[in-house]
């Protein structure tokens, strides 16, 4: 049996999206298989491709060539969150854009495509949402333009339950609600606060109107911007390329398979800043775990 224990960059992970870490050039129904057959397994317990991993947990897998032939020794460039035949989610590096802009030609959707065709499933990558720059965390790219159109329905009418976490400048007196307006426009943006730190607290934040930099911008509003986001008030952060702003966790519906939960695991560099602020992932962990199945508002309310 090979064992893999599960540290702080996988917390909250799926188990099927911690085998495509461990396995990225294998098919993409490989890993689910080794699940399926009891092949993987999570505390020597038989376990479901959502099962959503916790650190420390330990991840055994049976041993064979063909998966050892498999396994590879760094983590795949395309952090892949959730995949099937219509779509990927994707856990988005902070200060990569989507799309190829004058300032800088790297990002995403290219990223993404490279890969697939890499691992010789070629395909055009279409985002049915979008995360600015700065923001990391968990977006999602549609395998045609149909599938695009599907999806982008559904966040049109519905939405995505999004829950966002941002580390933020000064500690907010209460959780609350900003219902500033945006643009002309009404927007509501609910925040709690999680934790505090030295001058600075991390907060759940669930934005209910769909407004450009609404999160940020909200924030601000009410003295507390994000941190590193120079443009809504905020200074520079060392070594970190956007600004201290994941979306963390995302439920939509599949056409024919149903809800579908995916956390976004924070990125070592999110972890880091919130350590030199004073809140260690001893606090986080908990809070994010508990956070993996609950609706964006039974978090906030």
């Amino acid at each position: 049996m090979l064992t893999f224990a599960i540290t702080p960059h996988d917390h909250c992970r799926r188990l099927e999206s911690f085998l495509r870490t461990l396995l990225p050039q294998a098919p993409p129904g490989y890993p689910r298989k080794l699940i399926k057959s009891g092949a993987a397994k999570v505390n020597n317990t038989t376990a479901t491709p959502d099962t959503i991993l916790c650190v420390s947990d330990s991840i055994t897998l049976k041993e064979s060539a063909t998966l050892t032939s498999l396994l590879a020794e760094t983590r795949p460039v395309l952090d892949i969150l959730y995949e099937d035949d219509q779509i990927i989610v994707v856990n988005k590096p902070s200060g990569l854009p989507m799309h190829r802009t004058a300032e800088q030609e790297h990002n995403l959707v290219d990223q993404g495509m490279a890969y697939m065709t890499r691992r010789s499933t070629p395909c055009k990558l279409y985002p049915v949402n979008r995360l600015d720059r700065g923001t990391s965390g968990a977006v999602i790219l549609a395998k045609s333009s149909s599938s695009a159109g599907m999806y982008g329905r559904q966040v049109k009418e519905t939405g995505l339950d999004k829950l966002y976490l941002a580390l933020v400048e000064g500690i907010p007196d209460t959780s609350g609600t900003i219902n500033a307006p945006l643009d002309g426009k009404e927007s509501e943006t609910c925040y709690d606060v999680l934790l505090a730190g030295d001058d600075c607290a991390l907060l759940a934040v669930v934005p209910i109107s769909g407004r450009m930099h609404q999160i940020r911008r909200h924030l601000a509003q009410i003295g507390h911007p994000v941190r590193g986001d120079r443009r809504y008030g905020s200074g520079d952060l060392a070594a970190f390329e956007g600004f201290a702003l994941h979306s963390f966790r995302t439920m939509l519906t599949r056409p024919e398979a149903g809800a579908l939960t995916v956390c976004a695991p924070l990125r070592d560099e999110f972890l880091e800043l919130c350590r030199q602020c004073g809140i260690l992932m001893d606090g986080i962990g908990e809070l994010l775990y508990g956070f993996a199945n609950k609706t964006a508002t039974e978090v906030v309310s």
